[in-house]
């Protein structure tokens, strides 16, 4: 007899999921890994290094209100009520054929960390009608800023009717830094070029000093308020110095947390506005450019940097940001080359136009995590924002920076986070995770000088890639042997584990085969010319054999035994497991080995 198929159940015929019924099935899975707790939900949960709470599951009851509607206050939700933003290509050299390449392949704005006298050259065949330009000139600000305008005077003069072309973008002045150009760069935007932005707010500095995404936004809200008190003590009103500030954040590989962080960014600043009286998109929505982490970016193993823009590209597009700056993926190394440049622009072309990701406004919207998350992060934002101007004693930002206080919270959540680095806690793919220690390393032209002291800051990899520039300095490769115990079956996931966290330091690792003798693996050990080794195999064939093979080992001349797992043994002198400190462990085996650091 045929059976006839069971008909698609639908949703309604399910039981109702609650949160209780959740934390039923999750206490029982606790319990079962040895877990006694009341409160699953603070068993599971975890902080952000900078004090957001994380929840394991969230509901309609974490809803915190109506973040309104896109393209209106607080904009949360958005300061356009349609989606798409700016390609933004960052470009260190005046190389028209680069800049005109990127245009003409998907880029629709041009951000330029270029000397003055180079702008004429760089800008020869761009129509400044058409593309955004934001300079990024340090110290030079004003002079790149009066190049810009002698451009587009002259095109203006050129062309039919005369005038200068309408510019659009910013000239990148810092407030907090040069007050006096800022403040002259504003009033000649307010006066002759209202598309036209004179001062970035940008807090990517803050995130490359190790701070959290809190502590950037605070940072942030600071920095703004300082250029918002220079620029109307100068004489501007309160909506033209609005008008005059964009935002620049950092987007990581954590999608959740940089959708969060601008959308959060956005309420704040609506906030700021809101009590100062300034209403209305032009105003009090946040301008915001979002560039991908310099701070997330490895050198070693680069290729895997697109992976992390990707995401970064992706949670900068869904939270809202107007430009979208994707670094090249070998941005550590040096200048990009056309091939890092063009996957670059391709990865925001891919979701812009393939994808579809600026499509939909705001897709995360209603989430009850991502509106959870926005509303924590902004908070914990604020009150850092009010302990800058408490701290300030009058002077704000300004005074918060030139104490240390702002420099000393960074520094201590940079602590914090580089702990989570140095245990794996925080896995950084290609580098202390599945290294490739026969990767063939690549080489790229030398940044400019000025370009270079501008990029100074934490590189969450830095560690683990000096250990491995370290041994790859070494005439003969730095080795740990792993005294496999038992069948493969037995050994093979702690001696992967082992060889993992040792190559993640450059050191290669060789292993002495499915065997149990004592003597057989300290003849494979002496055999393999390394003074350290590891053993490695299950807890059932450590209680048999681990002391007899530390023994033979050292016998065969081993100065130092690890083992992987947490027993203790007599003859081993450390042990290596997840969460153990990988760097700890890295810098020990390379003094052992005789390797000065």
């Amino acid at each position: 007899m045929t059976v006839p198929p069971e008909e698609p159940r639908s949703a309604a015929e399910f039981p109702p999921v609650t949160r209780d019924r959740w934390r039923e099935l999750a206490l029982g899975v606790l319990r079962k890994s040895g877990v006694e707790t009341g409160s699953p939900e603070e068993e599971l949960a975890f902080t952000t290094y900078d004090g957001v709470k994380i929840a394991p599951i969230y509901d309609a009851s974490d809803l915190p209100g109506d973040p309104g509607l896109p393209g209106a206050a607080p904009y949360v939700r958005g300061s356009r009520p349609e989606g798409g933003w700016e390609v933004r290509q960052r470009h260190e050299v005046p190389d028209p054929e680069a800049i005109l390449a990127d245009l003409e392949n998907g880029v629709t704005s041009l951000w330029l960390a270029l000397a003055p006298e180079d702008l004429p050259r760089a800008l020869e065949r761009v129509y400044l009608d058409l593309i955004s330009v934001t300079l990024d000139a340090g110290k030079r600000t004003r002079e790149a800023a009066e190049a810009l305008f002698a451009l587009a005077g002259e095109r203006g003069a050129s062309a039919p009717g005369g005038g200068s072309v309408a510019l659009t973008g910013n000239l990148g002045a810092d407030a907090l830094a040069d007050a006096r150009t800022a403040i002259e760069l504003a009033r000649r935007c307010v006066r002759d070029h209202p598309g036209l932005r004179a001062v970035v707010v940008d807090a990517t500095p803050y995130h490359e000093s190790g701070g959290g995404d809190a502590e950037e936004l605070g940072c942030s809200v600071a920095a703004g308020v300082a250029a918002l008190r220079t620029l109307v003590g100068a004489g501007l009103t309160m909506e033209q110095a609005f008008g005059q500030l964009e935002f620049r954040y950092a987007a990581t590989a954590d999608q959740f947390l940089t959708i969060a962080k601008l959308r959060a960014a956005r309420r704040l600043w609506a906030r700021v506005a809101e009590v100062c009286g300034v209403s209305g998109v032009s105003g009090a929505a946040q301008r915001q450019h979002a560039v991908t982490s310099s701070a997330m970016m490895t050198a070693r193993d680069p290729w895997v940097n697109m992976l992390r823009t990707t995401l970064a590209c992706f949670a900068a597009g869904t939270g809202g940001a107007d430009a979208v700056t994707v670094q090249p993926f070998d941005a550590r190394l040096g200048l990009p080359d056309a091939f890092a440049r063009r996957i670059a622009r391709n990865t925001q072309s891919l979701l812009v136009e393939e994808a579809g990701v600026a499509r939909v406004i705001d897709p995360a919207g209603g989430s009850f995590y991502v509106e959870r998350l926005t509303e924590d992060l902004a908070s914990r934002a604020w009150t850092w924002f009010q302990e800058i101007e408490r701290a300030g004693g009058g002077g704000g930002m300004a005074d918060a920076l030139a104490s240390g206080f702002v420099a000393g919270r960074l520094a201590a959540t940079w602590e914090r986070r580089a702990a989570g680095i140095a245990r794996r806690r925080d896995p950084i793919t290609g580098v202390s995770e599945f290294p490739d220690l026969a990767e063939k390393p690549l080489s790229r032209r030398p940044r400019p000088a000025e370009a270079a002291a501008g990029s100074a800051g934490v590189h969450y990899a830095q560690e683990f890639e000096a250990l491995r520039d370290l041994a790859d300095a070494q005439k003969t490769r730095p080795k740990v042997f792993l005294a496999t115990i038992g069948p493969v079956a037995a050994h093979t996931a702690r001696a992967s584990f082992a060889a993992n966290l040792f190559q993640a330091g450059g050191i290669a690792t060789v292993t002495g085969g499915a065997v149990t003798d004592p003597g057989e693996i300290a003849a494979a050990f002496a055999a393999g010319g390394a003074k350290v080794a590891c053993l490695c195999s299950s807890d059932r064939l450590y209680a048999g054999h681990a002391e007899a093979v530390a023994a033979a080992l050292r016998g065969a001349g081993a100065v130092k035994v690890w083992l992987a797992g947490k027993g203790e043994f007599e003859g081993v002198d450390a042990n290596l497991y997840a969460g153990c400190d990988a760097l700890g462990v890295l810098r020990t085996t390379f003094e052992d080995l005789g390797v000065a650091r």
